[in-house]
């Protein structure tokens, strides 16, 4: 079946149409924009970076990853150099957690020794553990992880 020109750019028109319309509520917008990290921006290591987490955490486990949370990685993170604060974000259709934590510059969260995070993990899966009688496993796996830099 053959598509009339006028159709073509009916289609067209329509599509460029749309696309100027969502341009220009993203301009009008008051959002910050975060952009992942390159690799030229991972060498400013004085610039202020947000560690990205993304767990699975399920419905009825939400309250246990909070108070695993509150228990382990906050008041750890509280005592570390550069940390500038925290949101913890819950996506009920997904069922998901973000993590985003703020460092007043990548060296400042990099040059925290492994062992140090390894430990405090440790403390986090055994409360989460302890709290849904998952045993043997993390309860609130990390599905992805990353930087960004506000904008």
């Amino acid at each position: 079946m053959m598509i009339s020109i006028a159709t073509l750019f009916l289609r067209k028109g329509i599509l460029l149409v749309a696309s100027l319309f969502f341009v220009c509520i993203l301009s009008l917008s008051n959002t910050q924009v975060a952009l992942a990290a390159n690799s030229s921006e991972l060498n400013d290591s004085n610039q202020t970076i947000i560690e990205y987490l993304r767990l699975r955490v399920p419905q009825k486990d939400r309250n246990a990853w909070l108070i695993a949370e509150q228990k382990s990685w906050e008041p750890w993170l509280k005592e570390q150099k550069g940390f500038l604060g925290r949101q913890l974000l819950w996506d009920a259709e997904r069922e998901e957690a973000i993590l985003l934590i703020s460092w007043a510059s990548r060296s400042d969260w990099k040059t925290i020794p492994q062992e140090e995070i390894d430990q405090v993990q440790k403390t986090f899966e055994e409360i989460a553990t302890d709290l849904t009688g998952k045993n043997g496993i993390n309860p609130f796996p990390i599905k992805s992880q990353g930087e960004l830099f506000p904008q």
